[in-house]
């Protein structure tokens, strides 16, 4: 430079652009925090509803009642709270650990030291794919026969949660260019 000064970049520089893929991740990791708190939260209080949901996929009373296949049902109310509390253990467990992640996102944005944040998105996503896509796309839907129902069956909205927390984990994982070492 001349006069012997160097130029420091403007504090703006130091944050990331909203085009960029790390910010991209961040803001497709809060949304799935976000969603994964309302469904915990929605569960929490308004238990009734989807405690009716989880025993009658559980029993399979709605399904074809195919003999080959009723043997598989749990008609247990004990079992199928258990199963219920266990579903919403776990979306407890995502969403904080979602809302971890966001948080390490923001703070990394402007460090720029992104591999927790990663780390920590790639977990909490996992475990929202492990829910919908292994609970509800196979246990529930396949061994329970879910998809039999017209009455209950969750497929459909299992599906939103599985492209969402897929595409945000890829994004996650997208190379970000030029990407500093984290």
């Amino acid at each position: 430079m001349a006069g012997g000064t160097e130029r420091t970049a403007a504090p703006r520089d130091r944050f990331p652009r909203l085009g960029t893929s790390p910010v991209a991740a961040a803001v497709l990791t809060g949304t799935v925090a976000l969603s994964m708190v309302l469904v915990a939260f929605g569960n929490i209080t308004d238990f009734g509803t989807n405690q009716q949901f989880v025993q009658h996929v559980l029993a399979m009373d709605t399904t074809f009642k195919d003999p080959q296949l009723m043997w598989r049902a749990i008609t247990s109310p004990v079992l199928q709270n258990a199963a219920y509390l266990a579903i919403i253990v776990w979306e407890v467990l995502s969403a904080a650990v979602l809302v971890l992640a966001t948080w390490l996102w923001a703070v990394g944005l402007r460090r720029n030291t992104l591999d927790r944040a990663r780390r920590a998105s790639s977990a909490g996503l996992v475990m929202v794919l492990l829910l919908f896509g292994a609970g509800f796309f196979g246990i529930g839907g396949e061994w329970f026969a879910m998809w039999q129902s017209s009455d209950w069956n969750g497929l459909d909205s299992a599906l939103r949660y599985v492209v969402l927390a897929g595409l945000a984990l890829v994004v996650v994982h997208l190379p970000a260019g030029a990407r500093q070492a984290d």
